[in-house]
Parts: structure tokens; sequence; C-alpha cells
């Protein structure tokens, strides 16, 4: 096994991972809890920040002191500040700490950045949910060519499911460092909801939610989130179908986080802000978002992960985008492709409202993205391929 001495202590492998983003935080929080309770591993952490709220909710959620904060987010930045900052300060950190694996995750810009600069100096990249793919390299943007070019400077590869291992196959990726795992985000997603068993917290969440004005015994909950850059042009699309459903429904009350951006904020609020049923809300840390999709009767969402989430909860998902990363979904039946026009979201959002058995058609489905234990197989596998 590899190690190295630091002031007379011997440590383990070490890992540095870099994330920046909530949804980054959420799957990795797992594997950086699972690397900690392995004396062979030295974990280390390093956030970049590019969201930063959103962020800090997740690291104290799961009790997440990072190593490096490089905090370089910025009001209204552009992919090229981020893209710039994350990479010029991320040189610094891996030339302090030189670890002998660099993990990142997913399609985000510091997912990039973090596979470059460890590319650069000649650092193994280890990526977890690899291999995801729609074939447009604008859907999502600038998404899916990060995953791509992630992928491209990786050494071991983590992917969720076998159809992730065959695109990866398909691009030349050497078969023997592809390792399907399941998906990390349902590791994280069954503790948060092993965590909110209790009636005492329970309690407490409907408190919270009381003040929102939310009849969650009377009426159906439809949760919604949309917040994709690709969509920006057709926002209005997107919040007019909405507006359809309340008003058609009116035993249904839809639940709106809404992303901080001002590219959705302004559709948002001008269209869905006095529509009866809708209750527009500020963004949710993931406890309280894990609670609210557990009360949903179903989720509309342009999210990757949720497309993943609402599945291990037994919700179905109307997935508001024209492509989708992630098909397995959709081939198993939990989630629909329904796209951003407004016709299409109301139709197959009132099929799943009056047709109780294509309701339960999807309710039921069979989870494709994994068994929670994601996570122990990714520490696994870097012991025998680092040691």
């Amino acid at each position: 096994m590899s190690t190295l001495v630091a002031y007379g202590k011997i440590w383990g492998m070490k890992v540095l991972t870099v994330f920046g983003t909530r949804p980054e935080a959420i799957k990795l929080a797992p594997v950086i809890q699972e690397l900690e309770r392995h004396p062979e591993f030295e974990s280390r952490v390093c956030v970049t920040a590019q969201h930063r709220q959103m962020l800090d909710q997740v690291l104290e959620l799961f009790e997440i002191e990072p190593d490096w904060d490089l905090d370089i987010m910025r009001p209204d930045q552009s992919l090229f500040q981020v893209t710039s900052r994350g990479l010029e300060l991320l040189e610094d950190v891996l030339r302090k700490e030189r670890p002998e694996i660099v993990l990142v995750q997913g399609d985000t810009t510091t997912t990039f950045v973090g596979a470059l600069a460890a590319y650069y100096l000649r650092i193994k990249v280890g990526h977890v949910e690899a291999g995801l793919r729609t074939g447009d390299k604008f859907a999502p943007f600038p998404e899916e060519v990060n995953r791509r070019l992630a992928d491209g400077l990786s050494d071991l590869y983590f992917a969720p499911t076998e159809r992730a291992r065959e695109n990866l196959l398909r691009e030349g990726s050497l078969d023997e460092k592809i390792f399907v795992t399941g998906n990390t985000v349902i590791d994280a997603l069954l503790q948060v909801v092993e965590r909110q068993r209790s009636e005492e917290v329970q309690e407490q969440f409907k408190r919270k939610f009381s003040g929102y004005d939310l009849d969650l015994e009377g009426k159906r909950l439809i949760l919604v989130t949309g917040h994709r850059r690709e969509s920006f042009d057709r926002f209005e699309e997107i919040c007019y179908g909405l507006k359809m459903i309340a008003e058609q429904n009116p035993d249904v009350e839809i639940v709106y986080p809404v992303h901080l951006n001002p590219h959705v904020q302004g559709p948002v609020h001008r269209i869905l802000s006095k529509v009866e049923g809708v209750h527009l809300i500020g963004p949710q840390d993931y406890g309280s978002f894990v609670w609210l999709m557990n009360q949903a009767y179903l989720v509309l969402t342009d999210s990757g992960g949720i497309q993943e989430e609402a599945p291990a909860l037994g919700k179905p998902g109307l997935v508001m985008r024209e492509k989708t990363e992630r098909p397995e979904a959709i081939a198993a039946g939990t989630a629909k492709l329904v796209g951003v026009d407004r016709s299409s979201i109301f139709k197959e959002a009132q099929l799943l409202l009056d047709d109780r058995a294509e309701y339960e058609r999807m309710a039921h489905a069979a989870n494709p993205y994994g068994d929670g234990r994601a996570a122990e197989r990714i520490a696994a596998i870097l012991e025998a391929e680092l040691s």
C-alpha cells in the first residue's frame, strides 16, 4: 500500500475530493463519509464554492468541513469566470496536497476544472457518476460537455448504471477501469430519509411548511424544480404549463422552490406569483427538500439528480427537458420526458392526476439507480486500485 509520512505520522492513500455545487456535495457526501471510516485513506476535501449558499447547507447537513475553500462565487458569474478562477486556484491546492487521486463528480464546471487541474499535474482522476450522455453537446448546457471532458481526463470511472458503462466503452475507455457502482445520490437520500422518520422531526417540518400556507392534508402536492440554463429562453412556457395545471385542478397545491438565478426568478414571479394554488418559496436546504419530495404526489423537474431521487421515493417524475442524460428512468417507467411546451407539461401532469392506474404504474416501477451502497463500492475500488 502506498503511504506518506508527515511529522512522524503515517498516513494512508491521500484522496482529494473536489466539488463546488449543492448537487455535487450531496452525491459526494456519502463517499467522503465512507473514506473517513477507512484508516487506509487520508481524505481531504476542497470546495470551489461555485455555488455558495446552497453548498453550505449541504456541508452542514452532512457535517463536512472542507480543508480548502476557494470561495470563487461572484454575482452573476459567467462560465468563463468560474472556469478560469477555479482552474487557477486549484493549481495551488494540488501542488500543496499532492494527492494520489482527485475525485470529481458529475458534470459541473468545477468537475471539469478539477479533472483538468489534476491532469496538468499528472495526478490520477476518479470520476463519480461517469458515462452519462444525451449525445447533444448543448443539452444540457454546459453539463454535457463538462461530463465528456471529465471522462476524457479520468483514470477510474464510477458509472452509476450499465448504460453509462456502455457509453464509456463506446468512446474507448478501458473496460477494466470502469466500475458500475449505482448512484451515490441514493446513498445520500436514504440517509436523510432515515433521519426524518421520527414523529418529532416530522412535526418540525410540518410546522415549518405551515408557514407557507400549504394544505398538506387535504390536497395533492406537486413539487416543481426548474433552473436549467438551456431552458432560459423557454422558461415562460414552463410557467404557463404550471399555471394551467393549477387553474384546472383546485385540489392540487404546486410548491416551487425558486432558484436564485435572475433568469429564473423573473418569469416565475411574473407569471405565477398571483396564481391560486401555486406557492413560490425560496430555495430549500436538502433535508427540507427531501421531506417535501416525500410528501409530493408527483414531481415536475428539469434537474438531473431529482430524476434519480424521485423513483427511490416512489414518486412519478415528469422531466421538463427535451433530452435527458438519464434515460434509465424513462426506460424503467419511473419518469417521463415531457419537454418544455406548456401543453405537453399540462397534458402529462393531468394524466397522472386523473388516471390512477397510470399513476400507480409509474410510482411502483423499479428504481434503476442503485441500492444505497455505491459509496462502499467506490471506497473498496479505490483501495484495490491505489494499493
